[in-house]
């Protein structure tokens, strides 16, 4: 919450608007003084990283009545506030609503008591709305703000204790991240008996074969607390830029609307529209049509069923390129996943380096147990690419028999299998159904928003400047120059220096010049003669080959002699490290399901009857749309967020054929090639366009 305040405040501020914090919620609307306090530039300069909320939230009876909506109306238009950002559930949002409708009848009694004149109710005739969904609960229909940091605590919470909490959605996200053996929701509640059921399991399992005592844990209010993620942070500060445009762009005739992500672009509908539609999921519930309850919910609530079949095929999967968090509940998804579809599942070791010297063995169910929470890369990852050793490779293709080829991996695994594709001409072992899984924290793969393990990256950078500022903060006067990972991309540097709050972010996309590192310099300077004494940078490795993070380290110690001194930190590879995040788990998770049914499918249409058919190979379909979006970080400094909508998908469309002739058999062989995308945000600080 915090950081959607900030983000309102600071763009308000930029566009010219008086922007006042409303303490305690609505309590404080009514009761107004001090509660209503204006708000400045450096008066939320602290607030991104906080947890809770800073200005306050409180329920309030008084406002549920006339009379307390009344004083509210008074002491608004004592301060001449007539555009209201309300941050909260459907509750609050509703309330607000009730408040607009009301207004002009508030202005008239107001008027009648003497209370203001009518030239005040004329001029500030009109209040506009704009809401933005906060809630852990992730509850609100449609477009939900989803918030990850309960997620955090709880799957880490989760890994220790591995019990499982009911705590509505949240508890289906564990499904994914967390593997718990039971999930209770109140949208699909489990059939009568299920307790009986439960409890003769566990005392079979637990108590009698394991010995084990069993141990209840309630996580509570403990979900609510911590510092916000990355996720949060940016994503609270593109709504709340959203929400103050949304209010700039209103008229008299404009519906109150909510304001939210959808996909990864920011959307605003009409909010009483969201608020019945979150109201009948609890009909839905009350009358027992459940599964009309889930399809209400929306994608945030999903469940597959995989049902056990046999199949002839094999299945391989390996990991290429350095290790990404998440990298190993993909495989485990894939696995387990494979061995429902009915496939013999083979996991590889270290990469094609392993492939062509015969690493090669096969994975079962169990093989893979406790590996969703484990970070790095279990099966061992290389870079080395597959062309020079493609015969060998060829060669243990045909001794194991693979019929598919899963490949989990950043831009080194594009690369190998565009290699494998290309060596088909030569070897037939390589036409099989090839699918690739992006997995990189450097989030660089082509024709891809995000990757395995960016995410828990980003939150390892966020974290570590965190604890940075706090330092700089305390010794006062002092800028700590960050270099993050990413190679050549700039996804770390740029999504981390908004979600940490830097001063600037140099990436290689976005050239710069001696001219701006002096304009940043001469900004800092600026900056330290304000009550927020210190700064941050954030480089990328491979921003500018001559502008190194050394040379900017000297350049900025020489600028800020006598106003600041400077201090340099190279993150290096603890970006790599560390378990992955619920989300990577969950992205994993997900996108490895997802590939392992296209695989199934793809193998099922080219062998009918113990034939291949090559009727089918692959066709990419890509759409972008691309929004253009400022945010003033600073006094100085604009950044520009790119957000890149990339909806690619994969339809069968050309063929590849290899005829041979053996015992009299005509054989045609499958081709095909896919890769999986994800649709978050991509995110620069100037407006930029890919061409991918």
């Amino acid at each position: 919450m915090n950081a959607a305040v900030r983000a309102v405040v600071r763009m308000g501020i930029y566009v010219g608007a008086k922007v006042y914090f409303v303490h305690e919620g609505y309590q404080g609307m009514v009761d107004g003084g001090d509660n209503i306090k204006e708000a400045t530039w450096e008066s939320v300069s602290s607030m991104l990283q906080m947890g809770g909320t800073v200005i306050g939230s409180a329920r309030c009876k008084d406002f549920r009545m006339h009379e307390g909506r009344l004083k509210a109306a008074h002491n608004l238009v004592q301060r001449g506030i007539t555009n209201l950002c309300v941050i909260g559930g459907d509750g609050s949002l509703t309330g607000a609503n009730l408040f607009r409708k009301e207004w002009s009848g508030l202005l008239a009694e107001l008027v009648q008591q003497g209370l203001i004149d009518e030239e005040a109710s004329q001029k500030y005739s009109a209040l506009h709305i704009v809401g933005m969904v906060g809630s852990i609960d992730n509850d609100f229909s449609i477009l939900a703000w989803i918030c990850k940091k309960p997620m955090i605590g709880m799957v880490f919470a989760l890994d220790g204790e591995m019990m499982l909490p009911t705590v509505k959605q949240d508890a289906v996200f564990c499904l994914s991240v967390c593997a718990s053996d039971w999930v209770l929701i109140p949208e699909m509640p489990p059939e009568d008996g299920w307790e009986e059921k439960m409890c003769q399991k566990l005392s079979a399992l637990v108590v009698q074969r394991l010995g084990f005592d069993t141990r209840v844990t309630i996580l509570g209010h403990v979900q609510r607390g911590g510092t916000p993620s990355a996720f949060d942070r940016i994503l609270a500060s593109r709504m709340g830029v959203e929400a103050v445009l949304a209010l700039l762009e209103t008229t008299a005739n404009t519906p109150a609307c909510v304001v939210s992500l959808c996909g990864n672009q920011s959307v605003r509908l009409p909010l009483m529209e969201c608020v019945q539609m979150t109201q009948q999921v609890q009909k839905a519930m009350d009358e027992k049509r459940f599964e009309e309850a889930v399809q209400l919910r929306g994608r945030c609530i999903c469940y597959i069923l995989f049902v056990t079949c046999s199949s002839n095929f094999n299945v391989a999967v390996l990991n290429v390129g350095a290790p990404a968090a998440g990298m190993n509940a993909a495989v485990r998804s894939a696995v387990r996943v494979g061995i429902s579809e009915g496939h013999k599942m083979f996991a590889v070791s270290d990469g094609f380096e392993g492939f062509y010297k015969g690493q090669i063995k096969e994975i079962k169910w169990a093989d893979v147990g406790g590996w969703t929470g484990q970070g790095g890369s279990l099966l061992g990852t290389k870079r080395t690419l597959p062309a020079k050793h493609i015969d060998k490779i060829a060669e243990q293709m045909q001794k194991y028999n693979i019929n598919a080829l899963l490949v989990i991996g950043g831009f080194e695994a594009l690369e190998c299998l565009l290699q494998l594709y290309e060596a088909r001409s030569s070897y037939e072992e390589f036409c099989i159904p090839l699918c690739m899984l992006p997995a990189t924290i450097s989030n660089n793969v082509p024709g891809t928003n995000l990757s395995i393990g960016a995410d828990t990256a980003l939150n390892a950078i966020v974290e570590t400047c965190d604890r940075i500022k706090q330092s700089a903060s305390g010794t006062k006067h002092r800028v700590f120059i960050i270099e993050t990972m990413g190679g050549y991309c700039g996804y770390l540097a740029s999504v981390g220096g908004l979600a940490a709050g830097a001063d600037a972010a140099y990436i290689f996309e976005e050239p710069f010049d001696i001219r701006e590192l002096q304009s940043n310099v001469e900004h800092l300077t600026e900056k330290m003669k304000t009550s927020i004494q210190r700064g941050l940078v954030l480089r990328n490795e491979n921003s500018n080959e001559n502008y190194t993070t050394d040379f900017i380290y000297q350049l900025y110690s020489e600028e800020g002699k006598g106003v600041f001194d400077c201090r340099k930190n190279v993150l290096g590879h603890m970006q790599q490290g560390g378990a992955p995040s619920p989300f990577d788990r969950n992205f994993g998770t997900k996108i490895a399901a997802k590939a392992m049914q296209w695989i199934s499918k793809k193998l099922n249409e080219s062998y009918r009857k113990g034939m291949k058919d090559n009727s089918y190979a692959f066709h990419v379909v890509m759409k972008q749309t691309f929004l253009k979006l400022s945010i003033e970080l600073n006094h100085h400094l604009t950044f520009f967020l790119t957000c890149a909508h990339v909806l690619c998908s994969m339809v069968s469309h050309a063929s590849l054929s290899h005829t041979h002739t053996h015992t009299h058999t005509h054989t045609t062989t499958a081709s095909c090639l896919r890769i999986f995308i994800i649709l978050p945000v991509y995110s620069q600080h100037k407006y930029m366009q890919y061409c991918l």
